[in-house]
């Protein structure tokens, strides 16, 4: 039997080898995790060392972060900013909350008779070599990949209505260069007036950690809906300079 009770009422213990199978890796991996000071020490008996559920869910979160791309030494400093797993797993929420991708573009892929019949004699290795320093396009043997369907859509559809496609690409790299900017200034934002407490992580509460987690996730649309404004806005005002107010207003 893996969990010991030796109080018949207190809290469950493993042994070394009951501790692994529970987690699911092998004895040395564990000793490892120890040796690395993933673990704290366990409760020694003798020469018998017991390990408790903290030790269980320790592991848990290692084997989390391992699966989330986090190297042992990320994982290191994470537990060593937390008193316990559930502070690190807290962390980590923090983490994720603050770094999880803005954009939900899903990728198109178009072979090469679909884009002739698209975009005809403006498919150019210069439009083409334009598109892929930006950062659109890959190109493969049977065509290319975009990065964001919306986008492709929108291109597709400018040239229809009779802008040169090397046009549309020389106002998206304008317009990458201006978005670049603004990301700039909310991340500055964020990071000067939310996260100043993550310089010091180790000080961190598990409350003021869910707080700034919290925080974080009610800003990110509040971004989007001040540039989407702010956009509006801003094409008013260069409309009514290009053209000049309308007759009524």
């Amino acid at each position: 039997m893996a969990e010991i009770d030796q109080t018949g009422g207190g809290p469950r213990e493993y042994r070394v080898e009951e501790l692994a199978e529970a987690a699911g890796i092998t004895v040395r991996t564990l000793r490892f995790y120890r040796e690395r000071k993933l673990l704290p020490p366990p409760r020694k008996e003798g020469r018998i060392a017991w390990y408790g559920e903290e030790h269980l869910n320790r592991l848990r979160v290692i084997g989390e972060l391992l699966e989330r791309g986090h190297t042992l030494g990320g994982i290191a400093e994470l537990i060593g900013a937390g008193e316990s797993g559930r502070q690190v797993a807290d962390l980590i929420g923090l983490k994720n909350a603050i770094t999880a991708p803005w954009s939900d573009e899903v990728p198109v892929h178009l072979d090469w008779a679909e884009l002739a019949a698209v975009f005809g004699d403006q498919l150019t290795e210069e439009n083409t070599a334009e598109s892929i320093d930006q950062g659109f396009i890959t190109v493969e043997e049977d065509g290319i990949t975009h990065v964001s369907r919306r986008l492709m859509d929108a291109t597709v559809a400018l040239v229809a209505e009779g802008v040169p496609l090397s046009a549309v690409l020389a106002a998206s790299r304008r317009t990458r260069e201006h978005a670049d900017a603004v990301a700039e200034v909310f991340t500055a934002l964020v990071r000067d007036e939310l996260l100043d407490a993550l310089s010091h992580p180790e000080d961190l509460s598990p409350a003021e950690t869910a707080r700034l987690t919290e925080q974080i996730l009610r800003v990110r649309p509040l971004a989007r809906t001040v540039v989407d404004a702010q956009f509006a806005l801003a094409m008013d005002r260069r409309v009514r300079a290009e053209y000049g107010t309308p007759t009524g207003n």
